[in-house]
């Protein structure tokens, strides 16, 4: 009896035992299966028109279509780069400067500056100094300024005098003026003492007194309480 149960026993704990590596052995092949899973599913992904995706960004072997634009991260402070002017470098880009700068100045679009050469010329005789009778860059009078700008614009040579030139022009009002139209006031003395090149948006161009040449406003209260008239001017007298 002893002898039976002993053997029963025995019996018990082979089949336990068996049963434990069983177990392990089915757990190591079932991981083994997941993995090798896993690298063969690796092996099926194909991207899209061989696209390959990095952090930040997407490759091709395509050519990209438009121009290449990077970005980079910028400090504190840092200015950002504007796209260069199309066309060969010099004329063109300083005239896209030179309509940026005035568009602030007279508070208008750049589309609306289209006339570069009067910019131009503006820039040119920027800052120069005032004085009576001169026409030249170390000083000049607001007449003589008036005569440089409508020949080196418009071909028209105007008489030497503001009180000239306003006699010399076909009178409009000033709902009508339009660039290159010029415009008169009294600055004390005689009825007419003060001319300047009328540009948009109320603004004008002119040799004055106190800033020499320089942009100013026909709604300013000083040019505002001198205005006289506005003046067209043609290549012959009208």
């Amino acid at each position: 009896m002893n002898i039976k149960r002993l053997s029963y026993n025995l019996l018990f704990v082979l089949i336990l035992t068996g049963c434990r590596q069983f177990k392990a052995l089915t757990s190591q092949d079932r991981s083994a299966s997941v993995s090798v899973g896993k690298k063969q599913g690796e092996k099926k992904v194909r991207f899209l028109d061989n696209i390959s995706l990095i952090p930040g960004r997407a490759t091709s072997k395509h050519a990209a279509i438009g121009p290449d634009i990077s970005t980079k991260k910028t400090k504190k402070g840092d200015n950002l780069q504007m796209p260069a002017a199309i066309g060969p470098a010099g004329d063109i880009e300083r005239a896209d400067w030179l309509q940026l700068k005035y568009a602030i100045m007279l508070d208008a679009s750049v589309e609306k500056l289209h006339n570069v050469n009067l910019l131009k010329i503006i820039d040119e005789w920027w800052g120069t100094s005032y004085c009576m009778g001169g026409s030249t860059k170390s000083c000049i009078d607001c007449s003589a300024l008036t005569q440089v700008i409508i020949q080196s614009i418009y071909s028209i040579n105007l008489p030497r005098t503001a009180h000239e030139q306003y006699n010399y022009s076909k009178h409009i009002g000033l709902e009508d003026l339009n660039e290159g139209d010029l415009v008169f006031f009294n600055t004390g003395g005689r009825d007419i003492s003060h001319v300047g090149v009328y540009l948009l948006n109320n603004k004008f161009v002119h040799a004055a007194t106190s800033g020499g040449v320089m942009v100013s406003d026909l709604n300013d209260s000083y040019w505002k309480a001198r205005y006289k008239g506005a003046g067209r001017v043609y290549s012959a007298a009208p």
